[in-house]
């Protein structure tokens, strides 16, 4: 299993104040040093952390496959296909949101997906859609040509931290705070069964699985035992990490974490 590193909260931090530290491209080393297999970052169109010019160097100068996050936004489409990264994986996107809150509409935005993956494709670019773990979604999403899904790991998250975190809630978490014990362990079975249901599904479809958001060195453990996803993406939780142990231990031991 693959471990792709979001690295936008890097940005983030140097958002924070306005200034030019910390740099994103200074993690790069660090990643591949520690086991990483790709570097992950978003560009919003608010840019609200990873820029153009982050963008442009990261692509540039990594020594590992670099998978850009977007939206379908006609102007972001016009700057990954002339960035020409390994990978553009399309999201939806809200300026109002504080992290992706879902997976793509693609059903209902099925003709504007297919000429993304149309358009980044003819720029020899691969191409992974972000979507929620849905038998009739995964199947849209082989249809519109894209050679892999990542699988919205989000309600996972959710439920088990309800589950097994101190914390009465998280900031995203599943409207009903006061199920009980057991009907949460049903939630969170029912979400790994999505899941474990849709990685068969998109395989047998022809494409290639990932899986990401809100994952961690606590709940990542039975995401990896899924037969047929791949690869992982994860940022928040790495980064975060590294504030006391150093990105490159905080790295090193989500891999550690992975292949356990």
């Amino acid at each position: 299993m693959r471990l792709g590193v979001n690295i936008d909260h890097i940005a983030v931090l140097r958002e924070a104040r306005k200034i030019n530290d910390p740099d994103p491209l200074e993690a790069l080393a660090i990643l591949r040093r520690a086991g990483a297999d790709q570097v992950t970052i978003h560009l919003r169109e608010d840019r609200r952390h990873i820029n153009d010019y982050d963008a442009r160097r990261i692509v540039e100068h990594s020594p590992l496959p670099v998978n850009i996050e977007c939206s379908l936004d006609p102007g972001i489409l016009e700057i990954i296909s002339e960035l020409a990264p390994h990978r553009a994986t399309l999201v939806p996107e809200r300026r109002e949101e504080v992290t992706t809150e879902g997976g793509l509409d693609v059903i209902g935005q099925f003709d504007r997906i297919c000429e993304a993956v149309e358009r980044l494709k003819e720029r020899e670019i691969d191409v992974s859609l972000f979507i929620d773990p849905d038998f009739e979604i995964v199947a849209a999403s082989a249809d519109t040509g894209a050679d892999m899904v990542e699988l919205h790991t989000g309600e996972y998250a959710n439920i088990y931290a309800m589950l097994y975190s101190n914390l009465p809630h998280t900031p995203h978490s599943i409207p009903e705070l006061e199920l009980s014990r057991r009907e949460l362990k049903e939630r969170l079975s029912q979400a790994v069964g999505a899941l474990e249901n849709s990685a068969l599904y998109g395989a047998k479809a022809g494409l290639l699985i990932a899986a990401g958001h809100g994952l961690n060195y606590h709940n990542v453990a039975p995401i990896t035992r899924i037969p047929n996803i791949e690869e992982l993406n994860i940022g928040q939780s790495i980064i975060a990490r590294s504030v006391w142990v150093g990105l490159e231990r905080a790295v090193a031991q989500m891999v550690e974490a992975i292949h356990g």
